[in-house]
């Protein structure tokens, strides 16, 4: 190989060395993490999608009002909670700690109100007898796929309010980066994206009419 050749491999973003991909090991931690959840989801609501059409039976137990306008509003919130976390990006690579912080705290804040909206919901189904195995209206296997894919989704907004919570302490204090909060907005621009197939595949599929 001609010398030029070398130094233009060692030059190039596939090279490795510390920013492989022409971007920090962080950042790609989290992208390739992002990719391995993605697939998790997938199977699960391609599994539930099969699930909904191959049972005659599959329970109808979300009525417009109040069922799907109280979801509605869950979308709504998660997804102001994405905007939000827009600004406290776009406050962080100007160096601006504080407002960054701020924005990072209403993103937490509709992240816990996207939560407690989410288990007021399950509770008014556990009223109404739904079970993970059971259920007034048809399939059984309607409780477990509803609670496993909406509970799994509900753990990582819990899991990212937290997340958020220890970058917005350590920005604040100077400890942490503005790359820190992009890639903390990476996993929570994930977290809604999920929700926008969960709510449509789950909710607005399964509407009584």
């Amino acid at each position: 190989m001609h010398e030029t050749d070398q130094q233009a491999t060692l030059a190039s973003p596939w090279a490795g060395g510390v920013s492989p991909f022409a971007m920090g090991s962080k950042k790609l931690g989290m992208w390739l993490f992002i990719i391995s959840d993605a697939l998790t989801f997938s199977v699960l609501l391609i599994s539930y999608s099969y699930l909904r059409f191959a049972n005659p039976d599959w329970p109808l137990p979300f009525p417009f009002s109040p069922a799907i306008l109280f979801s509605t509003m869950m979308t709504v919130v998660l997804l102001a909670s994405s905007l939000t976390m827009v600004m406290a990006v776009s406050a962080a690579n100007r160096g601006e700690r504080g407002k960054a912080v701020s924005w990072i705290l209403a993103t937490m804040l509709g992240g816990a109100l996207f939560v407690g909206l989410h288990l007021t919901e399950w509770l008014h189904l556990i009223e109404e007898g739904v079970r993970p195995f059971s259920n007034p209206w048809g399939s059984p296997l309607f409780g477990a796929a509803f609670f496993g894919i909406t509970g799994l989704h509900m753990t990582h907004v819990a899991i990212g309010v937290i997340y958020l919570g220890i970058i917005s302490f350590g920005f604040g204090r100077g400890k942490f980066s503005s790359e820190d909060v992009e890639v903390s907005g990476l996993y929570w621009h994930f977290v809604d994206l999920v929700w926008m197939f969960v709510f449509p595949l789950i909710y607005l599929m399964s509407v009584k009419y």
